[in-house]
């Protein structure tokens, strides 16, 4: 990718960061009053974003879609003119929490294809490192939580169903007394899920950045960070349908334990699973 084109899309990628902070933000309960300067980030975002890619394509002299990071960077450009569409037709705010994230961190990607420094400093190379493990301990950590609330929700679900009846067997300890009230148990998923999100959001940034100086080009056809991004991709779809579909109590539960095997995957990938990945 030439120079200035892949500076103007660094700097798209900047500036939908924005839109993905808001998002985070919002999540938290905390971003609602940043929305509008949020968009406004994200709009000039596309322009350059736009700019990039035409550049880009007048000096290939054909569409630049050549290889990964040039498509996911046309991916990008297109889902972004479809939220601003969608924005503008039905003033849709709720669909930011889902496109907001998804455009900044496929554009990150197809940004970290041009060529990328090396680490000047080995300390900081640790430090980066180290801030991407703790981001993802706590991510899981919020994840394992809200699965396991969600497992008590089934739990407490079942039980009113069968007109209070204890669960049998080894969940015989369960009685009516012991087992929080569903609505507990749904805003505990949600936070939870919230703040494993965000936390699992900044930990693929910064494994992704810190992979993209340690590997260059290349750090996309790791198995293991490939399984992270769908891991993450998973997150994002529930947190969306949560949110703005309106997903909670059964389904809620039961995409939190499909989140939750996706994230065990992930990490098996990196402690124990590599070499098998990897043929």
């Amino acid at each position: 990718m030439p120079e200035l084109s892949l500076f103007w899309l660094r700097l798209a990628a900047a500036l939908y960061a924005v839109g993905l902070i808001q998002a985070i933000l919002t999540l938290l309960r905390r971003g609602a009053r940043l929305f509008p300067y949020a968009l406004a980030a994200f709009q000039v975002g596309v322009i350059f974003h736009f700019v990039s890619f035409v550049e880009h394509s007048l000096a290939l002299r054909h569409i630049a879609a050549n290889n990964f990071y040039e498509t996911a960077s046309l991916c990008a450009l297109l889902f972004a003119w479809l939220y601003l569409f969608v924005e503008w037709r039905y003033h849709f705010d709720s669909l930011s929490i889902f496109f907001f994230p998804f455009v900044s961190l496929l554009t990150l990607i197809a940004a970290m294809g041009g060529p990328a420094s090396k680490w000047s400093d080995p300390a900081l190379r640790g430090a980066w490192l180290m801030t991407h493990i703790l981001l993802i301990l706590v991510g899981y950590a919020g994840l394992l939580l809200s699965a396991g609330a969600a497992v008590f929700y089934l739990l407490q679900e079942r039980r009113l169903k069968r007109r209070h009846t204890a669960p049998g067997g080894l969940l015989s300890f369960l009685t009516p007394d012991r087992l929080p009230p569903l609505e507990t148990l749904d805003t505990m998923i949600t936070l939870s899920m919230s703040v494993g999100f965000a936390a699992v959001t900044l930990a693929v940034v910064a494994g992704s950045s810190w992979a993209s100086i340690e590997y260059g080009a290349r750090w996309i056809t790791e198995p293991k960070i490939v399984v992270s991004l769908v891991t993450w991709a998973f997150y994002l779809l529930m947190v969306f349908l949560r949110i703005s579909a309106g997903w909670r109590g059964r389904k809620a539960a039961l995409l939190s334990l499909t989140v939750l095997a996706f994230a065990a995957l992930t990490w098996a990938a990196h402690v124990g699973l590599e070499p098998l990945l990897e043929r």
